[in-house]
C-alpha cells in the first residue's frame, strides 16, 4: 500500500509541478548536439541570483537571435547578446553574462568540437566527473551542475536516478522518499527529470506541496 501511495504522489508531482527547465524554455531535449548546448544555456542563466522564469524567457530570446549552437552564440556579438537577454528582461546581469555565454561558446568549441555529448563521455560517463566539467564552464558551480544533472538524465540513461540535495528537499515535502534509487523506481525512466523539477519546485513552494499532498 505504501509502495502504491508513493507512486500516486510522484503523479501528482508530475502533474503539478509544472515542465522542466528545457521544456519552460522551448528546448526539445535530445542526446544531439544543439539541444544539450542549449540546455547548458538554460542551465548558466538560471546560475545567476535570478528568477526561473526571467532565466527561461532570456533563453529564448537567445535562441530566437541565432544562440541555439556553440558557434552561434560566439557569431552573435556581445551587443546582439545584451539586447537578447533584454528582451527577456534580464537585465541586471546582462553585460557579464553576455560575456559570459561568449566564454562558454569558446571552450564548448574548443573542448569539445561544439558537441556536449563529448563531455558526458570525457567524464567516463560518471555523475561526479560530469558535474566537475560542467563547472568549468564560466558562471556554473555546484548548483548549476546539478541543474544540468537533473535535466539531461532526461536523454542520458547513464544519469539515472539523479536526485540533487533540492529535489531530495521536495520529496521530503511532499512525502516521497529522499533516496534517488526510490524515487527512480516511481515513475518511467525519462521522467524521472520532470520528477525532479517538480520536487525542486516543491521544495521552494509550500502551496504547490500542499496541492500535491491533497491530489494524492
Amino acid at each position: 500500500m505504501a509502495a502504491e501511495r508513493e507512486k500516486t504522489i510522484a503523479r501528482a508531482v508530475l502533474a503539478e509541478g509544472g515542465p522542466t527547465l528545457a521544456r519552460q524554455a522551448g528546448i526539445r531535449l535530445a542526446d544531439r548536439p544543439a539541444p544539450l548546448w542549449q540546455l547548458l544555456v538554460v542551465v548558466n542563466l538560471v546560475s545567476a541570483r535570478i528568477s526561473a522564469d526571467i532565466a527561461v524567457a532570456a533563453a529564448r530570446e537567445l535562441f530566437a537571435a541565432g544562440g541555439t549552437t556553440p558557434r552561434g552564440m560566439a557569431e552573435l556579438s556581445w551587443q546582439e547578446r545584451v539586447d537578447a537577454l533584454g528582451r527577456g528582461h534580464y537585465v541586471r546581469y546582462d553585460e557579464s553574462t553576455a560575456t559570459r555565454l561568449g566564454e562558454c561558446a569558446d571552450l564548448a568549441g574548443e573542448r569539445y568540437g561544439g558537441d556536449l555529448r563529448r563531455m558526458g563521455e570525457a567524464a567516463q560517463r560518471r555523475r561526479t566527473r560530469l558535474a566537475a566539467a560542467v563547472q568549468e564552464f564560466p558562471g556554473i558551480g555546484p548548483t548549476g551542475a546539478a541543474v544540468f544533472c537533473r535535466e539531461a538524465q532526461a536523454v542520458w540513461p547513464w544519469l539515472r536516478p539523479y536526485a540533487d540535495r533540492r529535489a531530495r528537499t521536495g520529496a521530503d515535502r511532499v512525502g516521497l522518499p529522499p533516496s534517488p534509487e526510490r524515487l527512480g523506481g516511481l515513475v518511467e525512466g525519462e521522467e524521472m527529470a520532470a520528477l525532479t523539477a517538480g520536487l525542486v519546485r516543491a521544495a521552494r513552494d509550500a502551496d504547490l506541496a500542499r496541492r500535491v499532498r491533497e491530489a494524492a
